[in-house]
């Protein structure tokens, strides 16, 4: 049987991984940007890509789905219970959305979630990956691609007969993302919202 003592440090490992701030790190890098001060404020790689450009806005979200990806694989591996492992999944989007290196600020989850997800549904991943690809097409709105794509995300999961706790985890994922996606919304409904090719000028992604 699993410690409490291991869980515990699973899910300490995870929210740190979480936290690594990979946009702020590679728009600088390559850039010398900071990318909170620029386009929509946002870390994540959408606006990385505004203010950045392509190279390092692969790296973001690659980096970002990755910190969400190990942690669950380090947690399946170890044979932590799947509510554990869950919960480490959490615990690494919750180090991305309120990071302890950027004292309690972040992103908003999306890539560190489709980690996540891959470790337990990879087609389900795969799948919400094609909406988010139409709707993007199809709009140009990170932020509208990104919430539809999680919204599919337990209804897939349902749909494909997984047990209950992973869709209600998918469902918590989609009202994580509605909240840090908020001020998306207004603006969307307000038609103010950046597309993803707009220049970093006013808020958005």
């Amino acid at each position: 049987m699993v410690s409490a003592l291991t869980i515990a440090l699973v899910w300490l490992g995870s929210y740190l991984a979480g936290s690594i701030p990979a946009g702020v790190v590679f728009s600088r890098l390559f850039r010398g940007i900071d990318v909170r001060q620029s386009g929509s404020g946002n870390i994540g790689s959408a606006n990385v890509l505004r203010v950045a450009g392509p190279g390092p806005a692969a790296l973001t979200l690659l980096f970002d789905a990755a910190k969400g990806l190990l942690p669950v694989i380090i947690a399946q591996q170890l044979g932590l219970p799947l509510w554990a492992q869950l919960l480490s999944g959490g615990a690494a989007i919750i180090g991305h959305n309120w990071s302890i290196i950027l004292h309690g600020r972040g992103g908003k989850g999306i890539a560190t979630s489709l980690g996540v997800l891959l470790a337990f549904a990879p087609l389900v991943t795969l799948i919400a990956l094609a909406v988010w690809i139409v709707v993007i097409v199809a709009s140009r709105y990170a932020s509208l691609a990104s919430l539809l794509m999680m919204a599919a995300v337990p209804i897939l999961l349902a749909l494909f007969h997984y047990d209950s706790a992973y869709w209600i985890f998918g469902a918590g994922l989609v009202l994580l993302a509605i909240y840090r996606h908020r001020g998306n919304i207004d603006r969307l409904l307000h038609g103010t919202e950046l597309k993803i090719r707009t220049s970093a000028a006013g808020r958005g992604g």
